[in-house]
């Protein structure tokens, strides 16, 4: 044997040795909400698990249904709401998620664990709750702001900022009927309908990526938006020393929508080892805070809310206060979700 060929063999038998195996960077791909995982978060598990972390983000569930179903399976780990993970299931859509890689599933609140869309946390794990409600600049708006029908009145006309999301505006019309969120007939879709066509014109703004911000640049006065964007309103207003900020988070008196939003592998992923990995990380008591930190939600890490100060405990948009009517979303047929999306699309298009 040659030198040359003494090297070349040398080599090979370097690269398929388990220290250079280590040291081959991982990858992971995530497909989540936008503003929901915190860029120094994603960037400390890839520096501590050498993993290439990338992100994509969208704006609803829809959305991301409709990247998968166009027939997407580069995603490792996604962020589904109840309701669509309750539809991913029934389709065989998710892969089954291995606990005993997730120790620190313990550190959950056990009422966010066993839930109706997945029973035996079979398929998800999850990440946060939350709430949508109502934020009022009071500064502006001097009536008592209490149910939907509140907020959707003619004088408020371009002052509304609402979220960009079907369902949940066809959910704010039947609560306001007294008609469930989940009781989704043609018969009440047209009663919801009727509801809409008066309270749509009102809307100056569509927005779900970042509804706080139109309400802080005083852009509106009112808005219908994730607990989370109310949250950092109401930080905002405490440490406010330049300006005067005068805000309240108010849950609807007709109820409203609590939503589940947790990590979940997507059938076909290639590296469902590191989305577990991933999970197990976001589950650190230490890891859950800095998400809060930055998107205040609803905590669902129980150890996690050991260590949270007493002014962050105490913010009633991350925490709703009291024995507020809430209720998650149900799985629809496709066809009512369709019917849905055509209602909501025309009454915005007129």
């Amino acid at each position: 044997m040659n030198r040359r060929q003494f090297i070349l063999t040398a080599s090979a038998a370097a690269l398929a040795t388990p220290a250079f195996a280590a040291a081959k960077k991982e990858t992971l791909n995530i497909f989540c909400w936008s503003e929901y995982i915190p860029q120094s978060v994603i960037d400390q598990f890839a520096k501590a698990n050498n993993v290439k972390v990338n992100v994509e983000n969208y704006a609803s569930n829809e959305e991301m249904m409709a990247k998968l179903q166009a027939g997407s399976s580069k995603y490792d780990l996604i962020q589904p709401s109840e309701y669509i993970i309750e539809e991913m299931v029934k389709d065989g859509k998710l892969e089954t998620i291995d606990l005993a890689n997730i120790p620190n599933f313990k550190n959950l609140d056990p009422k966010f664990t066993k839930m109706p869309h997945d029973p035996e946390n079979k398929y998800s794990v999850t990440w946060m709750a939350g709430n949508v409600g109502i934020c009022v600049n009071k500064a502006k708006v001097k009536d008592p702001i209490k149910t939907y029908a509140d907020v959707f009145q003619d004088k408020f006309k371009k002052r509304i900022v609402v979220l960009d999301d079907n369902r949940e505006m066809v959910s704010w019309a039947l609560a306001s009927l007294g008609i469930g969120i989940n009781d989704i007939t043609k018969e009440n879709l047209e009663k919801a309908k009727g509801v809409l066509a008066k309270w749509l014109p009102l809307v100056k703004l569509y927005d779900s990526d970042s509804p706080k911000t139109a309400l802080l640049n005083g852009d509106c006065d009112l808005g219908i938006i994730w607990n989370g964007e109310g949250a950092k309103i109401l930080q905002e207003m405490k440490k406010s020393k330049k300006r005067k900020l005068d805000f309240e988070y108010v849950l609807p008196t007709e109820g409203a929508h609590m939503f589940i939003d947790s990590l979940a592998v997507p059938k076909g992923a290639k590296n469902k080892a590191v989305a577990e990995k991933f999970i197990n990380y976001i589950l650190e008591p230490k890891v859950s805070v800095a998400v809060y930190d930055e998107f205040p939600y609803t905590l669902a890490n129980a150890e996690g809310c050991k260590l949270l100060k007493p002014d962050q405990l105490a913010n009633n948009a991350s925490f709703p206060v009291g024995d507020p009517k809430l209720d998650t979303f149900k799985m629809i047929s496709p066809d009512m979700a369709g019917a849905i999306d055509k209602v909501v699309t025309d009454l915005k298009n007129k």
